[in-house]
């Protein structure tokens, strides 16, 4: 049987509710403005860190922003350069993303799966862009404003 505490429920909706929020402010900007696009499928179990556990080193912004736009940019590199069969890219590509992240010391789990989304969508560079590079950075302002100043934790991490 699953307890749920009062601290543990407290947390959980915090969480889901900032992760809306946050979810919520890149799909107007995506879908209400001629900016282009803001979100990307991988944002998604980011949230999961940035407002569930902020203090992982996972959840740090350097890891948040080079392992989305590392990632990503393996994916883009494999569409446009490596002509393997679909099934045989995404495989190396993903391994390829994870392998950058460690060695790199950027590891962000929810980017392993931007290879995955930017080979089966064959995106081009523009992706890096939007949605990575700007939607990452209103998901880390966002992040670091809501935990630090609102919700007064230690984020980021020193």
């Amino acid at each position: 049987m699953i307890k749920i505490t009062k601290p543990l429920l407290q947390k959980a909706l915090i969480a889901g509710f900032l992760s809306a929020f946050t979810i919520g402010v890149l799909t107007v900007l995506t879908y209400k403005s001629a900016l282009g696009y803001f979100i990307a499928a991988s944002f998604g179990s980011s949230m999961v860190l940035l407002f569930g556990f902020p203090e992982s080193p996972f959840a740090q912004p350097k890891n948040v922003f080079f392992g989305h736009l590392v990632t990503a940019l393996v994916g883009v590199i494999f569409v446009n350069y490596i002509p393997l069969p679909i099934y045989i890219s995404i495989a190396i590509a993903v391994g390829a993303g994870v392998f950058l992240m460690i060695v790199f010391n950027i590891v962000h789990p929810p980017a392993g799966g931007n290879p995955i989304i930017v080979i089966i969508g064959s995106a081009s560079y523009d992706y890096l862009i939007n949605p990575i590079i700007f939607g990452c950075i209103i998901i880390l302002l966002l992040a670091i404003i809501i935990n630090k100043y609102l919700l007064k934790k230690n984020y980021p991490l020193k």
